[in-house]
Order: structure tokens, then C-alpha cells, then sequence
């Protein structure tokens, strides 16, 4: 099966990171502090399984759902729990880890059901489901089960990166995936991707610009989400590492990320663990220490990601870390409205928009002011999915869930709308907006 999206938009920023090789030449970062943020799961209500001062072994479960017991979020190294750290309420905002130089994993049996395995090794947490963008309802029965094997996003690394020996692992989690839905397993592919043959997947190659790589403009081309559906979502890394989990019973905890943007001296690719800290990611990368605190670490792309701060962790989903100039250093004449050839722009009324083979350098302000919601079919431009965008934002608002409904929520997630929200003249948090809206129709139809 091929796909081709038409709609969309790539944008030209300097500093992607040098696919190394092979995977022998990225560089190992060991972490000095781990975090893992029960708020990355989003439909997992997090009770604690370990206090401070406990010893924890790779695999070890430091969270699970209130609900469902089974269903836990575990530990990426060996080492001791240093702090919980509780925001409003008592609510559980991190759990922090100091790792050792132990390797330990816990070894789960791979003989027995097949869901419980994935809740208990911390891997199911790792999936999400269409309706909503949650963890999946360890009760559904999904439809049909989509892997995405390529990131689209603004200088997003390469998923596929050194899985060329992964055969057998990615044939294992196939075969686990599978036996879970009644429908199809699709992974999909640029063409002429470098992942090996898998068995029993129906490979789609996508094509277009981004967001060609999400999952929701994949399963809108493919078989749209209706009313009363179900389907899972996760991407080829997970894969992975859900074959590994079937093969050897133990939990891979490795992953790969790339270091990228304007700001980075070198853009590189490094090996670490989930919840890694920045500093010992990001290290002495960056151009310039001088004026490290006008910078922006986002944890992840400039589209989706989050600003954690030279203090914060490696976010989950995240494969990336984007450095750009913060912007609050900035006194240029006519600010933003002036139309200098090194602003990146959609909008003709700038020279950049017209420099087509140009990379830039984008700094972090909004670069206009919050208005009142303009129906201009903006967001239909980027958006390559058989919905009214603009209307499912106003009914979003509105909490009209007939309507909402009607227009498509259960067929987005917030990260669709991260292309409209860049290039929207309105300047609405676009995708504050739809995840509010989507917990609203959970809660209110649960």
C-alpha cells in the first residue's frame, strides 16, 4: 500500500543531527539523575511503588494505575530513588533516580498472557489508543494496531537507525501485537526504508511532508477511526522492544536521541535511557556558554515538544532534544513585523518565506499577538485529514460534544495540530486546546 500526503509543510532549521554509520560509532551518555513524569502517560492514574531511599533493579515498577493494577510504569536503570517530588493536591509530578553502575534487569515470564506481560514490564504504557491519545484500556479490543517506523517532525531522527540486524526482534513483537487485535498490524514507511522484512505486517509507504509521520494522518488515509472503534498506536523503537521483551524476558531500556538545533555546536546522536538529564545529554554542545540562559532546551521538536530547561529530563515519547535561542534577548527595529530575510515564515509578507533553500535559525517568541479565532482555512493547508479543523477547535471550545463528534475528535490528538498551531495568524494554543477537549469527552463518556 502507498499513501501520498499532499498536505503539510517542512520546515527549514539549521542543525540536524549527522546520522552516524553505524551504531557503534554514538557516543554512550551515562546519566547522573533519572526522571520518570507520571504526566507523559496521559490516562494513567499513578500510584507510587517505591519510596525514597529504595534500591531498584532495570525493570523494577516505580508507578502503577489506580484502576488497573497491572498496568505499570518501570524503572530504565539500576540504582536508588532519591525523590518524589508532589505538586497541588499531593499530585505525583516525578519520580527521581540516581543510577549506579549496575546492570540487574527483572525477568518477567514470557509464557503467559501476553497483555500482562506488556503492563508488567512498563511497556504497554508506551502504546497509545485512538479515541482520546491515552495509554490503552488494558480491556479493549482494538481494530487494527499501527507502527509508525519514521519521524516527520522538524529535525526528528532516523527511528530505523541501526535496526538493520533487528529481524527477529521486530518479528517477535509483530507476533505478540498481532495476537491482540482482531484486524491488522500496519507499519509505516518512507519507501525505501532500511528496515529489514517483518512478517505478518502490511508495510504502507507514506509519502509527503510532515506531519506524514503521525499516526492519526496515517490511520485517516488508511481506516479512519469511527465511533465505537478502537485502535493502538506506538512507533518501531517500541516495537522493538516489545520483541526484545518476547526473546530474552527483560526489558530494553536503551534508547537513542538525537541532539539538535541552531544552538548545538555539533548535532550528534547519543545513547541514553529514558528520563535522562539534560545536562548530561546536552554536556559542553552548545555554541556558547556565555549566554546559555537565553537558550530554549526543549525536550523533544520545536512543534510538539516541551521546555524542560537545562534542569529537566528527557520527556517521554521523546527521541530528541532541540536547542534554539529563546528570543527574550532580542531589540530589533519593528520586532517581529520586521520583514528581514532571516525570519522563517509561511507568510509572503517576509523575504524568508521566498528563500526556499535557506535553513534558519527560529527563536522561541510568538512572534505576533493572541487575537480572536479567525476562520481563514489556515489550518486546512497543513492539516491532511478529512476534518473541518477550525470547527472541531470552536466546538472544542464550546464543550459541544455532538458536534465535536460529528467534525472528528475521535480521530485526532493533540500533536495533529501542531502544524496549524505554528501557522495560525490567531495564535491559540492549539494543542492545549484539543487535549483538553478529548479529556473532557473521556471523562464526560466514561
Amino acid at each position: 500500500m502507498k499513501i501520498t500526503v499532499k498536505k503539510g509543510l517542512d520546515l527549514n532549521i539549521a542543525g540536524a543531527a549527522t546520522v552516524p554509520s553505524d551504531s557503534g560509532a554514538v557516543s554512550l551518555v551515562a546519566p547522573r539523575r533519572i526522571a520518570i513524569v507520571p504526566d507523559d502517560f496521559v490516562g494513567l492514574t499513578p500510584k507510587l511503588d517505591v519510596k525514597e531511599g529504595d534500591s531498584v533493579m532495570i525493570g523494577s515498577p516505580l508507578l502503577h494505575d489506580k484502576v488497573n493494577t497491572s498496568l505499570k510504569v518501570v524503572s530504565p536503570v539500576c540504582g536508588t530513588v532519591t525523590a518524589v517530588v508532589r505538586g497541588l493536591r499531593r499530585k505525583i509530578e516525578r519520580v527521581e533516580l540516581v543510577p549506579d553502575s549496575g546492570s540487574a534487569a527483572v525477568k518477567f515470564d514470557t509464557a503467559g498472557d501476553v497483555r500482562t506481560l506488556l503492563m508488567e514490564s512498563g511497556l504497554w504504557a508506551m502504546m497509545r489508543q485512538r479515541p482520546y491519545d491515552v495509554v490503552p484500556d488494558p480491556s479493549s479490543d482494538p481494530r487494527d494496531i499501527f507502527v509508525t517506523a519514521f519521524d516527520s517532525a522538524p529535525l526528528a531522527p532516523v527511528l530505523t537507525f541501526g535496526m538493520q540486524n533487528a529481524s527477529a526482534e521486530l518479528d517477535a513483537g509483530i507476533k505478540a501485537l498481532a495476537g491482540l487485535t482482531r484486524g491488522k498490524v500496519y507499519i509505516g514507511v518512507r519507501s525505501q526504508s532500511d528496515i529489514p522484512p517483518v512478517a505478518g505486517a502490511e508495510i504502507v509507504e507514506v509519502a509527503g511532508p510532515h506531519p506524514a509521520g503521525n499516526a492519526g494522518v496515517q490511520i485517516a488515509a488508511i481506516a479512519p477511526v469511527n465511533k465505537g472503534e478502537t485502535v493502538w498506536t506506538l512507533d518501531i523503537v517500541t516495537l522493538r522492544k516489545i520483541g526484545h521483551l518476547m526473546i530474552n524476558g527483560s526489558v530494553d531500556p536503551g534508547v537513542i536521541v538525537a541532539l539538535t538545533g541552531g544552538e548545538v555546536e555539533t548535532p550528534h546522536y547519543v545513547a541514553t535511557v529514558p528520563g535522562c538529564d539534560m545536562e548530561s545529554i546536552i554536556g559542553a554542545g552548545l555554541k556558547s556558554l556565555k549566554d546559555a540562559h537565553h537558550r530554549r532546551v526543549i525536550s523533544g521538536n520545536v512543534l510538539t515538544g516541551q521546555n524542560v530547561g537545562m534542569e529537566g529530563f528527557l520527556r517521554w515519547p521523546y527521541r530528541q532534544v532541540t536547542v534554539i535561542p529563546e528570543g527574550d534577548d532580542v531589540d530589533e527595529f519593528l520586532g517581529w513585523a520586521n520583514p528581514g530575510a532571516g525570519k522563517m515564515s509561511v507568510k509572503r509578507s517576509f523575504i524568508g518565506h521566498f528563500l526556499s533553500g535557506k535553513k534558519f535559525n527560529p527563536d522561541a517568541r510568538i512572534k505576533g499577538g493572541r487575537r480572536a479565532m479567525i476562520l481563514s482555512g489556515e489550518y486546512d493547508r497543513v492539516l491532511p485529514m478529512d476534518i473541518l479543523g477550525e470547527y472541531l477547535v470552536k466546538a472544542i471550545i464550546a464543550k459541544d460534544i455532538d458536534k465535536m463528534e460529528q467534525l472528528g475528535i475521535y480521530e485526532v490528538a493533540p500533536e495533529d495540530f501542531a502544524l496549524p498551531e505554528y501557522v495560525d495568524t490567531s495564535k491559540l494554543e492549539l494543542q492545549k486546546i484539543v487535549r483538553e477537549g478529548l479529556d473532557y469527552v473521556r471523562k464526560e463518556l466514561a
